[in-house]
This record gives structure tokens, sequence and C-alpha cells, in this order.
């Protein structure tokens, strides 16, 4: 399922240019020379890849807990139903929940933390930047946080993240060179095929957790029964190994 990382990454980097693109156009990156730009740039990236990886990483240890209960097709199955209920349900139904409301006084610090490093041209500001970013709100990143949950393993949770992260590197590079070089008509056109994909992904983790045998997509889990069956499974050998004891003598 890493290959969902990879298309939500890449969409995400689409994404990215609309929500997140205003901070890549004001980075106060050095332009009279390319090489401190580059550094600068990489320092905004590994800072974002980082706070993707440290998400990943607490989500997919909330993961685990669901496995060791032997629960993790029934998470899989819930991850493909939230990211689809997400993306259909309308925004007004959503809100009356108030799900973001408990964390918007820790956004309004991010924010205000990253208006301050925004002023500065260290290596170590833009680090921050991108790390701050990171926590940003953002519906694709909690699609793939929802992937890494699924993931069901601290390490594979921070993989994935990891990986949605690599996919919005290229766009967002690309906005800080160029600029806003995606006009509003093609934002519409992606913002329209976004939600096709994460509905996608959401049945292609919904048919991952139903095992119904099919190879990539939907494996057939191992069950209790068929693990200890191999692990009780007498050797070939044992009969042959049986005959070579020792009779008693007298």
């Amino acid at each position: 399922m890493l290959t969902s990382a990879v298309i939500l990454g890449l969409l995400g980097s689409f994404h990215c240019i609309g929500m997140c693109g205003p901070i890549a156009f004001l980075l106060p990156v050095d332009r009279s020379n390319n090489f401190r730009k580059n550094i600068q740039i990489g320092a905004y990236h590994f800072g974002r890849l980082t706070a993707y990886a440290f998400i990943g990483l607490i989500f997919g240890w909330l993961g685990r807990s669901f496995y060791l209960f032997g629960m993790q097709q029934q998470l899989s199955i819930a991850t493909g139903i939230i990211m689809i209920v997400l993306v259909l349900a309308p925004s007004k139904w959503l809100q009356r929940f108030r799900i973001t409301q408990p964390v918007f006084k820790g956004i309004s610090k991010i924010k205000s933390s990253l208006g301050g490093a925004l002023k500065k041209k260290t290596t170590d500001a833009f680090l921050t930047i991108g790390f701050l970013n990171g926590f940003l709100p953002c519906g694709l990143v909690y699609m793939a946080v929802f992937g890494a949950l699924a993931m069901a393993q601290p390490a594979k949770g921070a993989l994935y993240m990891v990986i949605f992260g690599l996919g919005t590197v290229p766009m967002m590079t690309l906005a800080v060179y160029l600029g806003n070089f995606i006009n509003g008509r093609m934002r519409q056109r992606i913002r329209k095929v976004i939600p096709l994909v994460v509905v996608l992904l959401g049945t292609l983790f919904i048919l991952r957790g139903m095992g119904l045998g099919i190879p990539y997509v939907s494996p057939k889990p191992m069950t209790p029964t068929a693990e200890a069956s191999m692990e009780c499974h007498t050797p070939s050998n044992a009969k042959e190994v049986t005959n070579y004891i020792p009779t008693d003598p007298q």
C-alpha cells in the first residue's frame, strides 16, 4: 500500500501549491547565490519530511495497537471508509462535529512561529519553516495520516509519510523557483480529480482489509489457525530420525 503514498504525494503536490504555496512563495531564499539557495530549499524540504516522519511514527504506533489486538483488517477497512466519507460528506455536515476545534490553538501557535521564522535567512530557519509547515492542517495530509495508521507499524507509518512528502517535493520546489505558475483554471481541474483518487484509494484500503485473496490488492490474511499448523507441522524426516534411536541392549 506504499504506492498509495506516492499517489497521494503527487496529487498533494498540486494541492499544496494552493494551500502551502504561499509559504513557498515567501521563503526568504538567497536568489543571488544558487548554491546557497539550493541548500536553503533542501533544508526546507528536509524539515517538512522530518515532520511527516514524526507524524507517521506516532500514527503507525497507534495502528500497531490495533494490530496487537488482531484488528489490522478492521483498521484497514475503517481507514478506507473514513477516507471516502471525508471526501464525499458535505463540509457543513463535518463542521457540526467540530473535529479540528481542539487543535485550533496549537495551529495558531504554529502559524505565529512560522511567521517569525520567515523573517530569517539562516539555514536552520528554513529547517524550522519546513518542520512547522508539515504540521499545518491539510486535507491530503490527513488522508496520508490514515494510510500511516493502517500500516500498523511505527517504522512503516513513518516511511509512508516520508514517501508522501517526497511526492510533494518537485512541485513545491518549482513553486519556490517559479512562483505561482499554475493558473486558477488548472487548480480547479486538479481539485475535481483529487476527491476521485482519494475515493479510489479508500476503496483499495477496504479491499485490503477484506482479504479476498487478490494478489497485491487484497491478499488473504494469515489466520492464527494457519500459523499454528505451520509451527506444528511434523518434519518429513522425523520418522527417519526415530529409526536411529538406540534400543535398550537388555
